[in-house]
């Protein structure tokens, strides 16, 4: 399906220069002379590059559809992840980098949705938000303002976030995965 240039969004899977490429970040911009463009950060989702792009309005893109498949995180060995086909109890075994920071929250048994673009597994979604135990939270400082004081703790699987001061560790909580914060207490 083709698309204007102007007409690209974040998250857009888009055909550009024989390549599939995800558009991470866009910028709108109507320069005083000349006719505006869409500034797009986009990330190849096949070996990984970052290419920044102007597409004018008068430029059309190719915008991709990809397959999705329901499959369930079976384990990690080191770098290799592996996947089961939910349909019919095929593995799969993908590098971490396609994940990239979300492999981190990762937990065995999760159901996932793999993308896929001729039958080639080219990303990765994880749920938006998971559950996530505190090992480890810095005390309170006395004296800080309760508005907006967060401080630094680290979730079991090593990563940090930052917490309100009311959260200790051994608290559950749940955790955007993608943006890598704090959303609320567990129940």
């Amino acid at each position: 399906m083709k698309i204007s240039g102007v007409d690209i969004r974040p998250g857009n899977i888009i055909e550009y220069e024989g390549g599939i490429w995800r558009a991470v970040k866009i910028q709108h911009t109507q320069p005083g002379k000349g006719g505006a463009y869409m500034q797009v950060e986009m990330k190849n989702l096949i070996d990984g590059r970052k290419n920044n792009v102007r597409f004018r309005s008068a430029e059309s893109v190719e915008r991709v559809r990809l397959d999705t498949k329901d499959f369930q995180f079976l384990f990690a060995d080191g770098d290799a992840l592996t996947f089961m086909d939910k349909d019919n109890y095929d593995q799969i075994t993908l590098d971490r980098g396609v994940l990239g920071d979300a492999a981190a929250f990762l937990q065995d048994g999760m159901d996932v949705v793999m993308e896929l673009y001729d039958e080639r597994p080219i990303s990765v979604q994880l749920p938006d938000t998971i559950e996530a135990l505190i090992v480890e939270a810095d005390a309170v400082v006395k004296g800080q303002t309760a508005s907006s004081s967060y401080k630094p703790a680290v979730l079991e699987n090593g990563v940090r976030v930052m917490v309100p001061p009311h959260i200790g560790a051994g608290t559950r909580i749940v955790v955007d995965v993608y943006a890598q914060e704090y959303v609320r207490r567990a129940d």
